[in-house]
C-alpha cells in the first residue's frame, strides 16, 4: 500500500470562521516532484517560488559560465545541471515550506493516506473538533428585500444561503466543495 504524506501550514491571523479558515490551509505534498525536477524554473513560477527562482537562476548560470570558462566538456555541465535539478525534485516540498515559513505561516499538523483526497478527510475529522462553529446567519448581513409595497417583500436570496442548507454550492470548485461538506457536519 502506497502512502503519501501531506504537512498542514496555516496562514497568520486565520478567520475566526472554520469554513474560511480551512480553504486556506495549505496542504504541501512530501517526496520527491518529478515535475519540479524536469523543468524547475517553470515549477517555481507555478508555485510562486521567487526567491527560491531567482537563486536557482543564478546560481545555475553562474555554475554554467564558470564552469564553460573553465573549459569543461558541455555533457559534463549538462550532467551537473541534470544532478541539481534531480535535487530539486527531491527538495520541492522543503522549498515550498521554507517559502511559507517566510511568510510567517505556521505548520498545524502533519497527516498519512492513500491520497490527497484521503488525507484532507482524515486531517479535518480531528482538526474539525476543536475550531468554533459560525453560522452563516451571524456572518451574513441581513439580505436585501425587493419589490415595492404589495408584493410582499420578496428577499432576493442566493440558492445556498440559508445556515441549515445541505445543498452544495454551484459556484465552489469539487475540491472545495469536500472540505465544505466535511465542515458542514
Amino acid at each position: 500500500m502506497r502512502t503519501i504524506v501531506f504537512t498542514v501550514h496555516e496562514q497568520p491571523s486565520p478567520p475566526a470562521d472554520r469554513i474560511e479558515r480551512a480553504e486556506r490551509l495549505e496542504f504541501i505534498r512530501d517526496g520527491f516532484s518529478p515535475f519540479a525536477a524536469a523543468i524547475p524554473p517553470l515549477w517555481m513560477a507555478m508555485n510562486r517560488l521567487w526567491i527560491a527562482l531567482l537563486i536557482y537562476l543564478l546560481v545555475s548560470t553562474g555554475l554554467s559560465l564558470a564552469l564553460a570558462t573553465m573549459g569543461v566538456d558541455k555533457t559534463l555541465i549538462g550532467l551537473i545541471n541534470l544532478a541539481a535539478n534531480i535535487v530539486i525534485g527531491f527538495e520541492a516540498s522543503s522549498l515550498q515550506r521554507w517559502t511559507l515559513g517566510r511568510r510567517d505561516w505556521s505548520e498545524i499538523g502533519t497527516v498519512v493516506g492513500r491520497n490527497r483526497s484521503e488525507c484532507e478527510r482524515r486531517f479535518f475529522d480531528g482538526w474539525l473538533i476543536g475550531q468554533p462553529v459560525l453560522r452563516r446567519s451571524t456572518m451574513m448581513a441581513a439580505p436585501a428585500i425587493t419589490g415595492g409595497p404589495g408584493t410582499g417583500g420578496v428577499r432576493d436570496l442566493p440558492f445556498d444561503s440559508t445556515p441549515d442548507s445541505q445543498e452544495p454550492d454551484a459556484t465552489i470548485s469539487p475540491r472545495r466543495s469536500l472540505w465544505r461538506r466535511l465542515l458542514r457536519r
